[in-house]
């Protein structure tokens, strides 16, 4: 599959009508998501706090998919910031209707070497940013009628993962914030759902947390035999914003080829 381009099974105008809005649209999986939604009709948003990335990634879907992207510049941790972002794309676009929350941080640290602030960080980032974004976007998610808030999770904290307990604690946080939003926020016509991607191909994480001889490791312990690729990941995103899905939230969609699953045991078998 090339890059926002999932299963010819969708048809093109599935999104249409659709609004957007991405944290951490301008890289990674959140970038592949961004692409899916365009090229399947919707108007998206992209956000993170890189400008000039930010820009790029617009034009490039924008050039792909014959779609106006919007980019804004902003940090998930300022509550200010992304009230900003979700009112730019409403004055934009009309509506807001979806809101991915991708924006993440993670690095390798063993937990008796990591700073509290370390931990802090990805915490704010990947859990408390989850949350502003979610709270930011509620009153257009609401307006809309039909508001799906997206998640991108983990699966690190179904097990006990080295050197990943900040990420661990803030995705296990993730679950648990999706879970709650489904419950108060359905009555508001809001689906709350997650994904959790295991190890996927082309992305800054693999890169960060798995170089050289330990990729080789991961993929080994895949029972589908390799690693996952954006695309499938934006699959998953386009199925849950799809009508397919209409009776669908409080759920962690989990996308990993069976990695959290396996006893690294049998693997051999």
């Amino acid at each position: 599959m090339s890059e926002g381009r999932p299963p010819a099974a969708y048809v093109p105008t599935l999104l249409a009508g659709r609004t957007a809005l991405v944290t951490g649209g301008g890289t990674g999986i959140c970038r592949g998501i961004a692409a899916a939604y365009a090229r399947f009709g919707a108007d998206v948003c992209i956000v993170s706090r890189k400008p000039d990335v930010l820009a790029a990634t617009a034009k490039e879907i924008g050039d792909a998919t014959g779609r106006s992207v919007l980019p804004v510049a902003a940090d998930v941790r300022d509550p200010d910031a992304i009230g900003q972002a979700v009112a730019a794309c409403v004055e934009k676009f009309g509506k807001l209707d979806t809101l991915v929350n991708g924006a993440a941080g993670n690095f390798l640290a063993p937990a008796a070497a990591l700073s509290p602030n370390g931990f802090r960080t990805v915490v704010e980032i990947d859990l408390v940013g989850t949350f502003i974004a979610s709270r930011s976007a509620f009153e257009a998610l609401q307006q809309s009628g039909d508001g799906l808030v997206l998640n991108i999770s983990a699966t690190l904290h179904y097990h006990g993962t080295p050197a990943q307990i900040h990420a661990s604690a803030a995705k296990a946080g993730v679950d648990a914030v999706t879970r709650n939003l489904a419950v108060e926020w359905g009555r508001f016509g809001i689906r709350a759902c997650a994904i959790a991607p295991g190890p996927i191909a082309d992305t800054e994480g693999m890169r960060r947390l798995a170089p050289g001889d330990l990729a080789d490791k991961a993929r080994a312990a895949i029972p589908a035999g390799r690693f996952g690729a954006i695309d499938e990941i934006a699959a998953a995103a386009v199925y849950l914003r799809s009508p397919a899905a209409a009776y669908v939230t409080g759920h962690v969609l989990v996308v990993d080829g069976g990695h959290s699953i396996a006893t690294p045991s049998l693997l051999g078998i």
